[in-house]
Formats: C-alpha cells, structure tokens, sequence
C-alpha cells in the first residue's frame, strides 16, 4: 500500500504567525533603534534580526541546498537598515514555505550533512533542521523582544 502523501505546512501553522509579528516588530525600527541593547555585551537589536536572517539562510541554503545564489548575500551580509532586515526574514521564509509545500514527511527523515566550525562532518535529518530553526527563530525573538520592550519600544506581541 502506498503511502499517503501529506502536505507540511499545515502541521507548521503558527511560525507563518510568529514570522509576521518579528517583521511586524523590525520594520519601523530605525538605525538608532537598532543599535540599542539589552547590555554592552549582548547584541543589539540589528544584530539578533541579522542572526536570525543569516541562520535561516545558512542551514537553507548550504545544509539543505534550498534557496539560489542570494542566500548566500543573506547569509553572510553583516550590518543591516531594517528594509534589509525584513527583506531577508522575507526571502528566507519563501524558501521554508516552497520546502515544507514540497517535501513529505518522509522527505522529513532524509539524512543532509553539514561541516561544522572545526571543519568536521555532521549529519542532520531535516526534520532537525527544521526544528532548529524554529526554536533558533523563537530564542533570538524573545531576546529582539526583550531587548525592544527594555527600550519602551513595540515586541513581538504573542
């Protein structure tokens, strides 16, 4: 018997939400907005948003092989104004919807592989992947939200 064919977005409804409410939060920022933190030694706003938009496009594109040529731009592009910031959060969310369109949940236990920061192999399924950015999203936004609301400025209302 075959097996039946069931479409993921669905079963990921609420992080489309949570995507809105981060582009909803970044977008009217300014270049002194985003700049401000929550302490010296922790990253501003810019740089939490810039984290999310270059982690999305890093395990996108080079663990998953999703994405063309400009995820790697998003990936690696350091200092951002907030219409690259939401451009980016946008590029980036187009591929995880076209993905999760696309794949089925066995495509989900497809094993990729990764080399980590001291160059050894690592190996994945992308249900993890996927999983990781999720919580990497919902971690950074809750410290972008923190770090907005210490400031008297608007968070991701949740």
């Amino acid at each position: 018997m075959a097996e039946q064919q069931i479409v993921l977005l669905p079963l990921y409804h609420g992080w489309d939400t949570y995507q809105e409410l981060l582009l909803k939060a970044i977008e009217p920022l300014s270049p002194d907005q985003l700049s401000l933190r929550a302490a010296p030694h922790l990253r501003s706003i810019g740089e939490l948003a810039s984290h999310i938009v270059g982690a999305r496009a890093g395990w996108l594109y080079y663990t998953l092989g999703k994405g063309d040529e400009q995820m790697t731009t998003i990936a690696e592009q350091p200092a951002r104004s907030a219409a690259e910031l939401v451009k980016g959060l946008q590029v980036t969310w187009n591929v995880i919807q076209d993905a999760l369109s696309h794949w089925t949940t066995a495509d989900l236990e497809a094993i990729v592989h990764d080399t980590d920061e001291n160059g050894e192999d690592q190996t994945y399924t992308r249900q993890w992947v996927i999983w990781h950015l999720i919580e990497h999203d919902l971690h950074h936004g809750g410290e972008l939200s923190f770090t907005l609301g210490m400031h008297g400025l608007a968070g991701i209302e949740i």
